[in-house]
């Protein structure tokens, strides 16, 4: 029912892409990280608590929007959304046609995020999954006692009147850290300059947050001593980060989960925080969905599918994508400030 195509994912009966790469005339789309939400397509379908965010990646996009769980026909199918748990208004495609049913995950999560809808199992005969962290080394400890690490550590540098700097993504971790934080910061949080237009826009959906205040031109050194600073990994080496002499700096990221790249990478803290599933929150959405055939994209997918068939007796295959999210986020492109 759906294949890959030069564009990305393809719906034949409904004659529209899911998450596409590039120009098409109908977009159905997960959610709003550049990976999934791309410019060009005619129109875009999405889950109407992601239509504000998605809005900030697209002003000048037409776009429609469907409640969680409200069906729409389109073509010979029927497309809903389910919460997939993964940043504000993410949401999985579910597709029905002549009585078969396919879901396309996008990137999802298991664990509470107070920012977004928790991820709902949807029941289907074909599972499109990530495997962003497909591994099993990669398991997650509860968000909220890593957000109290970063507060511990923002305590102890402002101490030493030192700052802290937590690179992280501009869409989605940030916010899922600001709202942890809401309770317990006890000073705005200071944001890069990156992460402004879309942390308005999460308080614009609703999205209650730790107070914020930008870094400004005029701001450095002694302004900042003491300051949690949050800012893309992009800003890391630039001159931007001059303003903050002698700063501590984490990162945000599941692939702290390895000690070795965050020695590698020379970081002071690693904080492991994922918006996407863990090696156990992965194999247990499959085994929710009661699909017979999981086909896998992102990450660690050869992995994972080869897991599912060996040991599970599922029928599995291979999307091949463009991106890989989080995975790839050290890698030669850094990191945009957002990704899947």
């Amino acid at each position: 029912m759906i294949a890959s195509s030069p564009a990305g994912l393809f719906c034949a009966a409904g004659d529209f892409h899911v998450d596409p790469w590039g120009p098409v005339e109908r977009a159905v789309i997960t959610h709003a990280h550049s990976d999934h939400a791309s410019h060009g397509a005619a129109s875009y379908l999405c889950a109407a608590p992601g239509a504000a965010v998605l809005r900030r990646r697209l002003p000048e996009a037409h776009i429609e929007t469907l409640d969680y769980g409200e069906r729409r026909a389109i073509g010979d199918a029927h497309v809903s959304f389910h919460p997939a748990g993964h940043i504000l208004g993410s949401a999985q495609v579910r597709v029905e046609h002549r009585g078969e049913v396919w879901v396309v995950s996008g990137d999802y999560k298991r664990q509470p995020d107070p920012t977004c809808a928790p991820f709902e199992p949807v029941r289907c005969h074909t599972f499109i999954t990530e495997a962003t962290f497909g591994l099993p080394i990669y398991t997650w400890d509860p968000g909220a006692a890593v957000v109290e690490e970063i507060l511990a550590w923002w305590r102890e540098n402002r101490d030493q009147d030192r700052p802290s700097v937590v690179f992280c993504y501009v869409l989605g971790k940030a916010q899922r850290i600001l709202a942890e934080l809401r309770e317990t910061a006890d000073a705005p949080i200071h944001l890069h300059g990156a992460m402004a237009a879309m942390t308005d826009a999460y308080r614009e959906s609703g999205v209650a947050m730790a107070a914020t205040e930008r870094v400004t031109e005029s701001m450095r050194g002694k302004a900042l001593a003491r300051a949690l600073v949050l800012a893309p990994l992009s800003a890391r080496g630039t001159p931007w980060m001059r303003r903050l002499p002698g700063a501590s700096v984490g990162f945000a990221s599941g692939l702290m989960r390895v000690r070795g790249v965050r020695r590698q990478r020379a970081f002071d803290r690693g904080f492991v925080l994922s918006d996407h599933a863990d090696w156990r929150a992965l194999l247990a959405t499959i085994e929710d969905t009661g699909a017979s055939r999981v086909l896998v994209t992102h990450g660690w997918s050869e992995a994972l599918a080869r897991y599912l068939a060996e040991t599970r007796g599922l029928e599995t295959g291979i999307i091949r994508t463009r991106f890989e999210g989080e995975a790839g986020e050290l890698g030669d492109a850094v990191d945009s400030g957002e990704g899947s």
